[in-house]
C-alpha cells in the first residue's frame, strides 16, 4: 500500500512541476494512471497539506494571467477556470464581472489584431476583430463599444 501511495505522490508532484494544477486535475490524472480511490484521496490531501495543492490561490494566479497575458474577459477567464476544475463557489468568490476592466482590455486586444488586419477591408477587419473579441468572451456590448472606439480612432489618424 505504501508503495503505491508513494509512486502516486511522485507522479503528482511529477504533474505540479509542470504547471499549477487543481485538486481536479490531480484526481483525474491520478485516476487516469490506475490508482485507487484511498491512495488518490490520501496524496490530495498530503499535498493540501504541505500547501503544494491549493485551489482558491490557483484561482487567484490563473484569472491574473487569463486577463493580463492573455487578454480575456471576466466571462472567458470563468470558463477557462471552470475547465481546469476550479470549483464553482470559488470561481464565483474570484472573479468580480466588471465592464470597465473587461471594455480596457478588449482595447488593448483590439489594439494588437489590428496591425494584423490592416490588409483586410475594413468590413471584414471588423467582422473578423467583432469574432476574436466574442470567442475571448467579451459580450457585444462592450464589444460594440470597442468597435466604435477604433474606428473613430483610425478615423482620426
Amino acid at each position: 500500500m505504501t508503495d503505491s501511495v508513494d509512486k502516486a505522490r511522485q507522479y503528482a508532484l511529477k504533474l505540479l512541476g509542470y504547471r499549477g494544477r487543481s485538486e481536479h486535475e490531480i484526481m483525474e490524472r491520478l485516476m487516469a494512471r490506475g490508482f485507487s480511490a484511498d491512495v488518490i484521496a490520501s496524496t490530495v490531501l498530503h499535498l493540501k497539506e504541505i500547501g503544494l495543492l491549493n485551489d482558491l490561490s490557483l484561482a487567484e494566479t490563473l484569472t491574473r494571467e487569463a486577463t493580463t497575458n492573455r487578454m480575456l474577459s471576466r466571462a472567458g477567464a470563468r470558463a477557462h477556470l471552470m475547465k481546469r476544475g476550479i470549483p464553482k463557489g470559488m470561481v464565483d468568490s474570484v472573479i468580480v464581472l466588471d465592464d470597465a476592466s473587461d471594455y480596457d482590455n478588449a482595447v488593448r486586444f483590439a489594439g494588437k489584431k489590428l496591425r494584423a488586419l490592416k490588409k483586410y477591408p475594413p468590413a471584414i477587419a471588423k467582422r473578423r476583430l467583432y469574432n476574436l473579441l466574442l470567442r475571448r468572451g467579451y459580450s457585444p456590448e462592450v464589444i460594440i463599444k470597442v468597435l466604435k472606439h477604433e474606428i473613430a480612432k483610425e478615423d482620426d489618424q
